[in-house]
């Protein structure tokens, strides 16, 4: 495969970045956002639109949609794994994915696309992003994977992983991830989608919460395991992207997906 077959990325671009963000914290919309938006990026908003007045609470989320930022399926529950409880819970009322089924999960991925699909009836395709970056349900012998399922509904899933995206060997409907903690520095995200351009990859950047100030504690009443991400930083890496668009394409997690998936077809892969 030459070069140009090996590197997909449009306009001459050698590698592409996804900023995604899960369960639409309140934080993403007063700092996330408005900063994607004066540097014209866009970013992957993964949400859990339960509840009879979801339409009323996801209202601002439909804006952010209109102005071409993605709006994707973090399922209707957010079920993760019963080991994440705390440790005074009744262990016994714990739910997890554990004794999770099949059936439960696709209500909850099928409910969850059909909201945001009225929510935001412009974006007809989105991405998924699995709760707590987990592709399974069941344990030990019964212990199965739900990528079939985000597959039956998406055209791609965003999980974890600990390298960047191979454009022609990813599984698009798991790609990995880095979760993005407020202990990583501006630089140090710089640094990161850098190495995206090196080597030719998809990378997908996670956040959950921001906050003002510097680093050093978790938003009050965050449930999140990484420490708020300073929106200095934040910025310092949106500015970064927005000067480098000639090298690295900052695209939706489903955009990228939909252009690799169109340019795998081209090559027969």
């Amino acid at each position: 495969m030459d070069d140009t077959a090996r590197l997909p990325w449009p306009d001459g671009c050698q590698g592409a970045v996804s900023l995604s963000f899960d369960d639409g914290h309140q934080t993403q919309l007063e700092i996330a956002v408005p900063i994607l938006d004066e540097l014209g990026l866009k970013g992957s908003f993964y949400l859990n639109p339960r509840g009879d007045d979801w339409r009323e609470r996801f209202a601002p989320w439909r804006a952010v949609g209109l102005r071409g930022h993605e709006l994707g399926n973090h399922t209707m529950k957010h079920i993760c794994s019963r080991s994440f409880a705390p440790l005074d819970m009744a262990w016994a009322n714990v739910k997890g994915l554990e004794d999770t089924t099949v059936e439960e999960m696709e209500a909850s991925i099928s409910e969850a696309a059909a909201r945001l699909g009225e929510l935001m009836p412009e974006q007809p395709q989105r991405s998924f992003a699995y709760p707590c970056y987990l592709e399974h349900i069941g344990q030990g012998p019964t212990r199965q994977s739900y990528v079939p399922l985000v597959a039956k509904y998406h055209p791609a899933g965003r999980g974890k992983g600990e390298l960047a995206n191979h454009p022609a060997l990813a599984d698009l409907h798991y790609l990995t991830s880095w979760p993005i903690g407020g202990w990583m520095s501006g630089a140090d995200l710089v640094e990161l989608v850098k190495n995206t351009v090196r080597e030719g990859r998809w990378t997908i950047l996670t956040f959950h919460d921001f906050q003002e100030g510097p680093a050093g504690g978790w938003v009050p009443g965050s449930v999140y395991h990484e420490p708020a991400m300073p929106a200095a930083n934040y910025r310092q890496l949106c500015a970064h992207l927005a000067a480098n668009r000639s090298r690295l394409w900052t695209g939706t997690v489903v955009e990228i997906a939909q252009h690799l998936t169109a340019w795998r077809a081209g090559l027969g892969l």
